[in-house]
């Protein structure tokens, strides 16, 4: 399989990931098809998970409630372990039944596998309070049990916890991808799971987002995209100027 699009961070291909030697990686940072309409593009592609399993440690798998309690069991079945949710927020929403509630919101799930204390991660931050030093007594608690002691230093201004509920603006409007997701709403994952200058694989690249925001965060990316048109797509994103990174929280941007 020859490279569709390749810098010096990201190679793109045009073919399934299926007939490629996919490289092994730190995390796996990925998109799929959510199998919830009848649309040609929206099936859901069975076995992915399994696939997976011998390619990185770390798998962060975007989707809604239905499309993670329909195919859970998959994910279970290939060996990985839930960890925990980072829901993406957005300014519009979508509705599928006029009955119902107005998702605004879709859900990346964080699946490993093998010991969560030798993956690597970061503590997420985010440089919006005073400097200082921040520590966590051992204590048992009452809901959630016992629980270590831990501690980590503020820096720049002070960083606190990232939250898990992440408000970025989608694309909708400018988006050459249905599904396609702005960068912000990536970038995070992957800097949590993937130390600089590491590698992030997405099976289904669609218009290229995790590539782009692997690459501006200093991390390889190699990326696979089914259809030609996505793939020609994303490698027109990857190839236009320098992007904006101070713009992260602006869907206009991705």
């Amino acid at each position: 399989m020859k490279p569709y699009y390749e810098d010096d961070l990201v190679t793109l291909y045009h073919g399934r990931y299926e007939d490629a030697e996919i490289p092994a990686a730190d995390a796996i940072v990925t998109d799929p098809p959510y199998g919830e309409t009848s649309l040609e593009w929206d099936t859901w592609p069975t076995g992915w998970p399994d696939a997976m399993a011998t390619v990185a440690p770390s798998l962060w798998v975007y989707g809604s409630m239905r499309m993670h309690l329909a195919h859970s069991r998959e994910f279970i079945a290939a060996g990985w372990q839930f960890s925990q949710d980072f829901i993406w927020e957005k300014h519009n929403g979508s509705g599928l039944a006029a009955d119902r509630f107005r998702r605004v919101h879709e859900i990346a799930n964080l699946w490993y596998r093998g010991e969560w204390r030798d993956l690597y991660h970061v503590t997420p931050t985010t440089p919006d309070a005073t400097p200082r030093a921040l520590r966590r007594r051992a204590t048992k608690g009452e809901h959630q049990g016992s629980r270590g002691a831990s501690d980590y230093v503020s820096e720049d201004g002070g960083p606190r916890l990232m939250r898990s509920v992440q408000y970025v603006r989608s694309t909708h409007g400018h988006a050459v991808h249905p599904t396609q997701k702005p960068v912000g709403a990536v970038a995070p994952l992957i800097e949590y799971s993937t130390p600089p200058g590491g590698l992030v694989i997405d099976p289904f690249a669609g218009s290229g987002t995790t590539a782009i925001a692997a690459r501006h965060l200093g991390r390889r990316c190699v990326a696979y995209e089914a259809r030609e048109d996505y793939a020609e797509a994303a490698a027109h994103r990857l190839a236009q100027q320098a992007f904006d990174f101070s713009s992260l929280g602006d869907g206009d941007a991705a």
